[in-house]
């Protein structure tokens, strides 16, 4: 697995907000909340494991995110995350009160994406 580098882990952290397409396609994406937690990309669907995106990711593995004008190829991890310690302290902490109801219930914590770059960024 590679990791972001600190130029990405501050820039992911200052941003309120990423576009994420999953899978090969030109599809705009969407465009969600996102926290880093122990130099680790997460997103939550709010909508849970049913969400049409959340499925996306799940069955291709791989997408691009857009955070600002920088866009980086990603691995999206699925399995096992819901339980992430530290997940919810970091949504509600960047989010405030819309996290507790956006991605705080056991079906978002259910739908939890970690994401990953795809490579290491060329020097």
């Amino acid at each position: 697995m590679t990791t972001w580098t600190p130029e990405d882990q501050t820039l992911i952290s200052e941003t309120y907000s990423l576009v994420l397409t999953a899978g090969d396609t030109d599809h705009p994406g969407v465009e969600i909340g996102m926290v880093v937690v122990d130099g680790e990309l997460y997103v939550r669907a709010y909508r849970g494991v049913g969400s049409r995106w959340y499925r996306a990711a799940r069955k291709h593995g791989h997408g691009t995110i857009r955070v600002g004008a920088v866009h980086h190829d990603v691995l999206l991890t699925t399995d096992g995350l819901e339980r992430r310690a530290g997940l919810d302290a970091a949504f509600l902490t960047k989010y405030g009160s819309v996290a507790e109801a956006l991605v705080a219930s056991p079906e978002a914590r259910a739908a939890t994406i970690r994401i990953d770059p795809a490579s290491a960024p060329a020097p």
